[in-house]
């Protein structure tokens, strides 16, 4: 697999644990003082770490800072969406298309050097 497959995978374990930590407990804590939800926020974090520190490490390797970051930012709206949508259980609207929109356009700027194979 090569290394930005790997990085993908990666990034995409990350962000699940990362988006329950950020955000489930909006709906399954909500009666609980926010320290409970904090500190079980922390515990669910220390996983995303597990996935999002080797990630970023073997991207690296192939990509940019830049790069890197606004892959980032892809599979975090890839995951959220979903999430947002199913889990918590909101509406699709068009903003969630202009986000996207938004995201494919930094997606093009940041590769586009290695798009053009400059």
């Amino acid at each position: 697999m090569n290394r930005i497959a790997h990085t993908v995978i990666l990034l995409c374990c990350s962000n699940v644990f990362m988006t329950f930590a950020w955000y489930a407990h909006l709906r399954n804590l909500s009666n609980k003082p926010w320290i409970v939800a904090a500190l079980l926020s922390w515990g669910i974090a220390l996983f995303e770490y597990l996935f999002q520190v080797p990630a970023n490490r073997i991207g690296s390797q192939v990509l940019s800072l830049g790069q890197l970051k606004i892959l980032q930012e892809v599979v975090t709206l890839s995951i959220f969406v979903p999430f947002a949508v199913f889990y918590m259980k909101e509406k699709l609207s068009w903003d969630y298309l202009w986000a996207g929109l938004c995201i494919l356009g930094a997606v093009f700027f940041i590769f586009r050097k290695k798009l053009m194979g400059e």
